[in-house]
């Protein structure tokens, strides 16, 4: 008798226990989903003004464009790219930040627009012409805003570079002088979206 009450008190404290878990992973799903909901809602926001930027003028490609999420943790990824006539990311992957844009105590990061700075610039970039620089074949970037507007002589461009991760982790990766730096097997996707268009692609860091 005391064999089967005891046996019913242990299956009871499972199945309590099996609950709480249950409830306490339920919450979690539920706070990444909020996160990854204020990220989309933010991202539309971009997509929205890019898409008014591409319509008047002919010279931008008006089917993709390139989006970079600075909130985002930058061992996650956080370079979009995104088709403006289906409304949908296609791609995406890691990328890096500015040296000068480390989190700083208050847990934020700082962007800069002044040369030396080794900060990340935020803004719209029309990407140029590629030429060949210190980690191969790399595009020039001209800025667009008041925010971003010194890229070129601060000769911020985007490349690749082989020690920036493929694979998502759960830290933050290397830093750039800059630049937005991706690793070189998704570069060679964007790199081909980018010499396969005939107008320039629009790329838009924000944070």
């Amino acid at each position: 008798m005391r064999r089967i009450v005891f046996t019913l008190i242990l299956i009871g404290t499972l199945l309590l226990s099996f609950t709480i878990s249950s409830k306490n992973l339920g919450k979690k799903t539920s706070e990444t989903s909020e996160l990854n909901d204020l990220a989309e809602k933010k991202l539309l926001q971009h997509v929205a003004r890019l898409k008014e930027l591409v319509s008047k003028n002919p010279n931008y490609n008006n089917e993709i464009a390139f989006f970079i999420d600075m909130e985002i943790m930058s061992g996650k990824n956080r370079f979009f790219v995104y088709d403006l006539k289906n409304d949908k990311i296609i791609d995406q992957g890691l990328v890096t930040q500015g040296f000068g844009s480390r989190i700083d105590p208050a847990g934020k990061l700082k962007f800069s627009n002044e040369n030396n700075s080794l900060c990340t610039s935020l803004g719209k970039y029309a990407i140029g012409n590629s030429y060949n620089g210190q980690y191969g074949k790399a595009y020039k970037l001209y800025g667009l805003d008041s925010t971003n507007n010194n890229a070129l002589s601060r000769n911020i461009v985007l490349h690749k570079n082989i020690k920036v991760p493929y694979e998502e982790q759960d830290k933050p990766i290397g830093y750039s002088f800059g630049c937005p730096m991706i690793n070189d097997i998704y570069y060679s996707r964007i790199e081909k979206r980018i010499d396969d268009s005939k107008r320039n692609i629009v790329l838009d860091i924000y944070y």
